[in-house]
């Protein structure tokens, strides 16, 4: 080995190591409340160090540089794409986070090593590259199912699993245990989130999701006190729920349901830049992808993203805390989305997910809860629960924990059997009356029908209201295609027509009415709105368990038994040949 070669290398092995500090130090700050120059500064050297291997990569392979570091500075650089998307929501990083992904993918930088015994004949040494893979493959799915791209999904999950396999059968005496469940929770995910092939992004679409018909309607709010959604805080924490990895489904729905989705220009250039950037070459250690790929492309037609903190499994401290941070830096004309989804208490096992005929013992619990007594903390009903098995004070979340929180102008999703619990805080805000959408204290679902594996139902009305529909009356994902585009017809009239009653009339609170502009914001209202005129018809003899609440109230002309709001859920049960699981004739009561 030739002195330059070698010095190549360790010049090679010193820049990796500062990169892999200012990497240890982004990665372990929140995404949230700044700190955003310890990313740039991991961005910078990695650069430095990708630049390096592309201009000198002979002296390096000489020198002794192996397949699998290249995948790993190359890893790295896809997971701090993907880390400032979840920082900014700019569609541009998750794009690529997906290039650098897809071409560590194609040239098989990990799979190489480890199938040579990781290049240098150590046998633990390959094990442990088996296990960067593997990580490096869960992560690739994870921004493949947030980019859609379900082609590459089916793909990696294949591999994972086979990956899975090949591990444990070279190396028997090693746990895979860990590994045996990363499999299950996807199965699971993949179950959910694919239950209706063919059906549309969940993200905001103006085509689909924009009516031009009532923005004369919707302009006339502006005249006043006008919010935008800017920030939004997400979590989830039920036990036995949906997720994969720490991605659950609830939030991986609302994450989407919160974003536009990109114009076609902006396709087409992601599309041109995933295949350019993953050209096979197995001719050395590292291929071209260029580092600036996805600064190159942006998508100027569109506002930008609300940006959002995604908690997993947070504490009650922890989410306060971010509470907090977030609302400190709120600008004057924001509103903070926070929304929750949570079982009621430990001993429940995502009851909000069980149909309602599944227990006689759902009725019982439901009947003793009374808002009347909002700071009784020995009730079980007036709280969420954050935290695993057991029990305890510290892991319980009560609304008045939120109230203070009120100073600042609030939209609040609440996702739980003890939803209700949360009303206490309508006329108790600190500066800014709050906004809410509560869900029902019990899930619905056809007898027989299994409900658990789709995810929360109302958070699933508010992201896709459509499958929601179909997974409510029991309609399978083999529905014919023909139709399901018929009943999404509907649907889009339906909300058109919600939404130009909304707009104009008269008696509408202006806590909604200064959320109204906001297409994001708009959408969940109309949402919403189907979401409980679809249950009230489901279940027209017992409305106060199964329907979701709101606070204030709309105005009647968008309560269930309004004839506009009844009619488009009529034509798209009997689009559907499902009307005989509703009862539009035996429902009397007008709930607003």
């Amino acid at each position: 080995m030739a002195d330059g070669e070698a010095g190549a290398y360790r010049e090679f092995k010193a820049l990796s190591e500062a990169a892999d500090r200012k990497f240890a130090r982004a990665r372990d700050l929140p995404l949230y409340g700044g700190g955003d120059h310890h990313s740039r500064k991991a961005f910078k050297a990695y650069t430095r160090l990708w630049r390096l291997q592309q201009e000198r990569r002979r002296e390096l392979v000489a020198g002794g540089l192996r397949r699998w570091e290249i995948g790993e500075v190359a890893s790295r650089i896809g997971q701090l794409y993907y880390a400032r998307y979840l920082r900014t929501a700019e569609p541009r990083s998750l794009v690529g986070a997906y290039v650098f992904y897809e071409a560590i993918y194609s040239r098989g930088y990990f799979g190489a090593a480890a199938g040579a015994e990781g290049g240098g004949g150590s046998r633990h040494q390959a094990l442990l590259i088996r296990y960067k893979e593997l990580r490096f493959i869960a992560r690739f799915l994870v921004v493949a199912m947030l980019m859609r791209r379900a082609e590459a999904v089916d793909h990696l999950a294949g591999r994972l699993r086979a990956l899975v396999e090949e591990t444990k059968a070279a190396y028997p005496k090693t746990n895979f245990k860990e590994w045996k469940q990363v499999l299950q929770e996807l199965g699971r995910f993949l179950k959910a989130d694919g239950a209706y092939k063919g059906s549309r992004s969940l993200r905001y679409d103006n085509l689909f999701d924009s009516y031009p018909s009532n923005l004369v309607s919707i302009a006339r709010f502006h005249s006043k006190r006008v919010l935008k959604l800017k920030e939004a805080v997400l979590t989830s924490y039920r036990r036995s729920e949906v997720k994969f990895t720490e991605l659950t489904l609830d939030t991986y729905r609302m994450l989407q349901c919160l974003e536009w989705e990109p114009t076609g220009s902006y396709q087409i250039a992601a599309k041109e830049l995933t295949e350019n950037g993953t050209v096979s070459d197995q001719s050395g250690p590292s291929g071209l992808i260029d580092i600036q790929l996805s600064t190159e492309i942006s998508d100027g037609s569109l506002p930008s993203n609300p940006q959002k903190a995604i908690i997993y499994h947070p504490t009650v401290s922890h989410l306060l805390a971010v509470l907090a941070t977030i609302c400190e830096e709120l600008s004057q004309d924001s509103i903070l989305l926070i929304y929750i989804s949570a079982s009621g208490c430990a001993e429940q096992n995502m009851a909000s997910q069980k149909y309602a005929s599944s227990s006689s013992s759902h009725a019982t619990a439901a009947s003793s809860f009374s808002i009347d007594k909002p700071n009784s903390h020995n009730s079980p009903d007036n709280h969420l629960w954050l935290g695993p098995r057991g029990s305890g004070g510290p892991n319980n979340l009560y609304p008045e924990d939120l109230i203070p929180f009120t100073r600042y102008p609030l939209f609040l999703v609440i996702d739980s059997e003890n939803s209700h619990a949360f009303k206490v805080i309508h006329n108790a805000e600190k500066g800014e009356p709050a906004a809410l959408l509560l869900s029902p204290r019990i899930s619905s679902a056809m007898p027989g029908v299994e409900s658990t594996g789709h995810g929360s139902q109302f958070t699933y009305f508010l992201t896709a209201p459509m499958q929601a529909f179909c997974q409510l009356a029991g309609i399978t994902s083999d529905i014919d295609t023909d139709t399901y585009a018929n009943a999404e017809n509907i649907l889009f009239s339906a909300l058109e027509e919600y939404e130009g009653i909304l707009c104009t009339s008269v008696g509408l609170n202006n806590v909604w009415g200064q959320v109204v502009p906001d297409p994001f914001l708009r959408r969940l209202i109309l949402r919403f709105i189907f979401c409980r005129a679809v249950l009230f018809y489901f279940h027209p003899e017992d409305h106060e368990q199964h329907l979701p609440t709101c606070l204030p109230s709309l105005p009647d002309s968008v309560s269930p038994t309004a004839e506009a709001i009844k009619t488009p859920i009529l034509l798209l049960a009997e689009n559907l040949v499902v009307s005989n699981r509703f009862r539009f004739r035996d429902s009397r009561h007008n709930k607003k």
